[in-house]
């Protein structure tokens, strides 16, 4: 018999791979659920970590991952998943997630949890946006007027401002969280991206 090892969320990596050109196109996590659902509909299915939900790829993009096969590695803790895209894999717009080629001047980002949370929390306004909900308070804000959430920000900002000068940090970190959230509402809004902002900062750090 078979067995599938998953870690302590129920999560286990999977691979997937082009089924014609063997391409390695993206990585993402399964759960036994979207196991099943992948077996039963013949549509890759993921467990999204950021939003801690079965995640249909394809369902918002139109890029659908089309199951043909899974494979189980030597040790159980890995699925490599062959499938035919119908459009880019990734979220960029390229066909694979796999884009940058490792070297000695490749930079080294250590992934903590303080800043996956960045992430994280842009993905579900992203979300948000892509799939309103009715009593979401993202979702009201992205519905509304542009100029609402630009003077959040500016209100949100202000305060910052504010517990910074006069030396209060707790109130200085619950302030900039507020910033953080209603900045990525307006960044979603005007659909830029944290990878065009990095773009821009890395750029200045390397100029």
């Amino acid at each position: 018999m078979d067995i599938l090892k998953l870690d302590d969320r129920g999560l286990i990596p999977a691979v997937v791979q082009h089924v014609e050109t063997k391409d390695v196109l993206m990585l993402a996590y399964m759960n036994r659920d979207s196991i099943h659902k992948t077996l039963e509909t013949g549509d890759v299915w993921f467990f999204s970590r950021s939003r801690n939900e079965l995640w249909h790829k394809g369902e918002t993009s139109g890029n659908y991952l089309r199951y043909r096969s899974g494979i189980i590695d030597c040790d159980g803790d890995t699925i490599l998943v062959q499938a035919l895209p119908e459009g880019p894999a990734c979220h960029t717009g390229s066909d694979s997630c796999f884009q940058s080629d490792l070297s000695n001047s490749t930079e080294y980002v250590s992934q903590k949890s303080g800043t996956k949370i960045f992430k994280d929390l842009f993905d579900v306004i992203q979300e948000r946006k892509e799939n309103p909900i009715t009593s979401s308070y993202t979702t009201s804000l992205l519905g509304g007027d542009l100029n609402r959430i630009a003077q959040k920000v500016v209100e949100e900002a202000g305060e910052v401002a504010l517990a910074g000068a006069t030396g209060r940090p707790k109130e200085f970190t619950e302030e900039m969280g507020d910033l953080v959230y209603h900045a990525f509402v307006l960044m979603v809004a005007n659909g830029v991206t944290l990878e065009d902002v990095g773009t821009i900062l890395q750029g200045r750090r390397s100029g």
